[in-house]
């Protein structure tokens, strides 16, 4: 039996509601501007050009209730609240009309985004994993399992600073649907069982500072809330 130099870190892992089984987070992948007014926030044209894709470690799970600490190296940090879909199989070059058969469920999560480093490297045209791969990075709700609410394809989704809704859409608004997103990304990569697909944000993102309490909620998913530190 091999031994390991120092013990290797606990597996990341998150809620499935109504169950006391949990989910083992594998990797992380993320979709940006999937949403044409967040697209043009950004200043970005929303067409339907593939996709754009990045990743967070899993180990940048952290659940929703937490109070998490203002990352460093960063003075714009951004809140994005997003619809994400778990994954229970995996495979490549899914087609889309089979995508859905691998999600086990879906939860709600928060895309931070330390903007001020992302603007930064997107002008010195430099890789921007820091700005989204960082410790705690993706606060997540209790996984709703498909078996029990369908695969939701419209339904508000908001999230609020301090009581004060800064993002309102719908579902229905999102450019790439989840069956496109994961028959898409298994073209690049093979997905597997364990897998989280962050399928972008809409319009309104903007920043949080320490003492910000942020919750969000999509209809018929579940809700995620956090606090930033002081």
């Amino acid at each position: 039996m091999s031994e390991f130099v120092f013990p290797p870190q606990a597996q990341p892992s998150i809620a499935i509601a109504g169950e006391t089984r949990r989910f083992p987070v594998r990797r992380i992948f993320c979709v940006g501007q999937n949403y044409a007014a967040h697209a043009r926030e950004m200043g970005k044209d929303p067409s339907r050009e593939e996709p754009c894709f990045f990743t967070k470690p899993a180990d940048a799970v952290v659940a929703s209730g937490a109070t998490l600490p203002y990352p460093p190296r960063t003075a714009d940090l951004h809140h994005e609240i997003e619809l994400v879909a778990a994954l229970a199989q995996g495979g490549a070059d899914i087609a889309k009309e089979a995508a859905l058969d691998h999600v086990l469920g879906y939860a709600a999560g928060i895309d931070l985004t330390r903007r001020d480093l992302q603007s930064e490297a997107r002008k010195a045209g430099r890789p921007w994993d820091l700005s989204k791969g960082f410790d705690h990075s993706a606060p997540l709700g209790a996984i709703a399992p498909a078996a029990r609410i369908g695969h939701p394809r419209a339904g508000r989704i908001r999230l609020a600073v301090n009581g004060t809704v800064r993002q309102d859409a719908d579902l229905s608004e999102m450019i790439w649907s989840v069956a496109e997103i994961i028959a898409i990304l298994s073209q690049f990569v093979r997905l597997e069982p364990g897998d989280l697909i962050f399928t972008g944000t809409p319009a309104g993102v903007g920043p949080i500072v320490p003492g910000d309490h942020v919750a969000g909620d999509i209809e018929g998913v579940g809700a995620v809330e956090i606090a930033i530190g002081r």
